[in-house]
């Protein structure tokens, strides 16, 4: 058809589907993350006296989740500059992803971008938090949220990542909206490895007109 784009991965198209979506996902959250969170929690968001804290009824270590390895997966749209994303997920016994981290940096920028996905059912307003070790914790707000996940994302600058690269240990901390704490830690033994080496895939995208 006169004018229509035709656009043809280098490699097979599932493979080309999932990258581009998950990495089309990194990028709305990016531009999501000056932009108020979605109403998933009215509710349970109502307003509170200023000055005041809302304090979790408890803490509950979820230890059901099986992690993966650290995988790096690079995308390059046409002629635009590359995006690599270093991500860990975990699922629950049903294969139902119940976390996944990524540090996303796109060639040439000096910083890189957190993010950590969630289940819906999180208390919005009270920021996700991450401690490597025995570190200082990190909050990290949510900025974005979806049918079936949410999503958590935060300026992740240069000594974060060295954090990373030298820990042992991601704590995470989640508050649901019954005002319990929810807990899990994933491993950063590989991550220095996964996110220096190669990736594991490139993806690359070219529009022929």
């Amino acid at each position: 058809m006169p004018g229509s784009r035709r656009i043809e991965p280098r490699r097979g198209n599932n493979y080309m589907t999932s990258a581009f979506a998950a990495l089309l996902m990194a990028a709305v959250a990016s531009v999501a993350s000056n932009q108020p969170v979605a109403s998933q929690q009215n509710s349970t968001a109502g307003p509170k006296p200023e000055g005041t804290e809302i304090a979790s009824r408890g803490q509950r270590e979820v230890k059901d989740i099986v992690y993966g390895d650290w995988k790096k997966i690079c995308f390059r749209p046409g002629a635009a500059k590359m995006i690599c994303r270093t991500s860990i997920t975990g699922t629950f016994a049903t294969g139902q992803v119940a976390v996944r981290v990524d540090i996303i940096e796109r060639e040439g920028d000096a910083t890189a971008r957190l993010q950590v996905f969630c289940p819906v059912g999180m208390y919005l307003p009270k920021p996700a938090k991450l401690t490597i070790d025995q570190g200082r914790p990190h909050s990290v707000a949510y900025t974005w949220c979806l049918t079936n996940a949410c999503i958590a994302g935060t300026v992740a600058d240069p000594n974060m990542v060295k954090e990373m690269a030298s820990g042992q240990t991601l704590r995470l901390e989640f508050v649901d909206s019954s005002l319990l704490t929810l807990t899990t830690s994933l491993p950063l033994g590989l991550f220095a490895s996964a996110h220096k080496g190669a990736p594991a895939q490139t993806f690359e995208q070219d529009i022929d007109e």
